[in-house]
């Protein structure tokens, strides 16, 4: 008898122990970040191929993420995974930018209607039909002109460093666009191409607002993807296209504020202040029209997705939780 209750108490006293370390290993896990797999993706449309980087719940909100010059989708290679535990989240690559199909310019022209288009039937094809739309600098007319033809779509806007007013670019500067569109010589195609080179997308993009002490913010990564895609004078030459057709943009920028004005859509704004090109006045500009929108100026430049990923992922968060997106 003694025997029989010794072998009880030592069998649940073993029991409590296996179960008091199940339960230590789940505490520990609740502690981990563990984002879901990003999953690396193409579909064809138009006989086109267009990729993505998609990850999360397809049940969860969607969140589009639109890229910009002269990046691709990813640029939010970081930002991804920050946002994916309670999002799916959904970065394509532009018809003519990264490893989406490159289409020969000599026979396609490509504009920004020509970029939106094809983006609008991707996120059909996928069956995403309400979604949160962040943009960063092309991703503004790409998005604008989607929102245009679909506003009910729009559960938010993030915007970062992505214009919508002429007050975020100098004289100067819309002085450029103007001039890219309406100067048909040989000298200015080609000064647009030079734009296009190795040297100018490291020092006159990604390293042009960085002071000498936060210059290592900005992985190497970024730009040696960008110049992978850059190598041809035909893929070159589809930027130097969308340069061109880049002072529509400016004119179209009275519609775009009409639209924001009209549908007051919930507004995150994460801003590089550091941003020369596009600056931070064009932040400001968006209270405007947007008087209840969130506006965050941040330590960094135009990409500055690549410097604050983290900072940018906790206003995204908390501004969709505190807006019943979630």
């Amino acid at each position: 008898m003694k025997s029989l209750l010794l072998i009880c108490v030592i069998s649940l006293t073993l029991l409590n122990c296996n179960t008091a370390i199940e339960k230590t290993h789940k505490n520990k896990d609740n502690q981990y970040f563990l984002p879901p797999a990003i999953t690396y993706n193409y579909a064809t449309i138009d006989s086109v191929k267009l990729f993505y980087r998609a990850s999360g719940d397809k049940k969860n909100p969607a969140i589009v993420l639109l890229h910009g010059y002269p990046s691709s989708s990813h640029s939010y290679r970081h930002l991804i995974p920050m946002l994916s535990s309670h999002y799916y989240v959904i970065a394509p690559d532009n018809l003519g930018s990264g490893y989406s199909t490159h289409l020969n310019p000599e026979t396609t022209q490509y504009t920004f209607d020509l970029l939106a288009n094809y983006t609008q039937k991707l996120l059909e094809h996928l069956n995403i039909d309400n979604y949160v739309m962040y943009m960063q600098d092309f991703g503004a007319p790409v998005g604008y002109r989607m929102m245009l033809d679909n506003p009910n779509k729009i559960e938010a806007l993030i915007v970062q460093n992505a214009n919508a007013y002429l007050d975020g670019l100098t004289p100067n500067r819309q002085a450029f666009f103007r001039k890219a569109q309406t100067d048909k010589s040989k000298e200015e195609h080609d000064f647009l191409y030079s734009l296009t080179s190795k040297e100018a997308i490291i020092n006159k993009q990604y390293l042009f607002d960085l002071d000498s002490n936060n210059i290592n913010t900005q992985s190497p990564d970024a730009w040696i993807h960008d110049l992978a895609f850059l190598n041809s004078e035909k893929d070159r030459n589809i930027q130097v296209q969308l340069f061109k057709d880049y002072n529509t943009n400016l004119l179209s920028y009275p519609t775009w504020q009409n639209i924001l004005k009209k549908e007051q859509p919930k507004t995150l704004i994460v801003w590089g202040k550091k941003d020369l090109k596009f600056n931070a006045n064009g932040a400001k500009a968006y209270l405007k029209d947007l008087p209840n929108a969130e506006l965050h100026l941040l330590d960094a430049g135009h990409f500055a997705a690549e410097e604050k990923t983290r900072e940018i992922a906790t206003h995204i968060l908390h501004f969709l939780d505190k807006n019943g997106i979630k």
